[in-house]
């Protein structure tokens, strides 16, 4: 009996989203740790409730690579179907705030260009967030179907240019708007952009490749 070729991709990306899962767990810690206020007791609930989400993810990710499907019964598949909506109402909520904030004159100094940039650029972070997990769920049901797959590799790259700009935008100051970060915090948040990216690009080969076909079976 001859067993068809496996996914290269497959341990590679579930090792990095496995990495990214203690980040998000860490970097909510840190930021427990050594931050103040509501922004950032915001950020810190968000941060947790990510690595929540991005764990049961990446748990139905590596059954949907091995070609398994998931049931809606399932209890993986149904508290990521809960939580990840709470987790993209809770990400509205930070952009909202910031956004009533800013309209409020909280930054009269910032350019408005550069404020509209970063506001888009976050909600557009947002969105394509909360569409890779629905995409993923939606796959999880039929594994076969090329058109779930290739809905989520789409939402994938989307995610994955994105969370490239939110990690430079975190770490770039906008003037008036933002300060430069110390040098604890650009270590601790730049790992962690670049964490998430090559993470997401991974997702994105393993899911492309798809269970049990070489990656360029296309």
């Amino acid at each position: 009996m001859t067993l068809p070729p496996g996914n290269p991709w497959r341990a590679p990306a579930l090792a990095a989203l496995a990495a990214q899962v203690a980040s998000l767990f860490l970097l909510s810690a840190y930021a427990a740790a050594t931050g103040r206020g509501v922004f950032v007791w915001l950020g810190v609930v968000e941060t947790a409730l990510a690595g929540v989400v991005l764990w049961w993810w990446t748990a139905l990710l590596g059954r949907v690579l091995r070609g398994q499907a998931v049931p809606d019964t399932d209890g993986t598949w149904r508290s990521l179907a809960l939580l990840y909506p709470w987790l993209t109402a809770l990400r509205g909520a930070s952009w909202l705030a910031v956004l009533l904030a800013v309209l409020g004159g909280g930054a009269p100094e910032a350019s408005a260009l550069g404020l509209t940039a970063l506001l888009t650029l976050w909600a557009a972070s947002i969105l394509a967030g909360n569409a890779v997990y629905g995409s993923l769920l939606r796959l999880t049901l039929d594994p076969a179907s090329q058109s779930a797959r290739t809905r989520l590799t789409d939402w994938l790259n989307v995610a994955a240019a994105l969370s490239l700009g939110m990690g430079v935008a975190n770490l770039v100051p906008l003037p008036g708007f933002s300060t430069a970060p110390g040098l604890t915090d650009a270590l601790a948040y730049g790992a962690g952009a670049a964490l998430d990216v090559a993470a997401t690009l991974l997702a994105f080969q393993a899911v492309r490749a798809g269970a049990g076909t070489p990656p360029d079976a296309d």
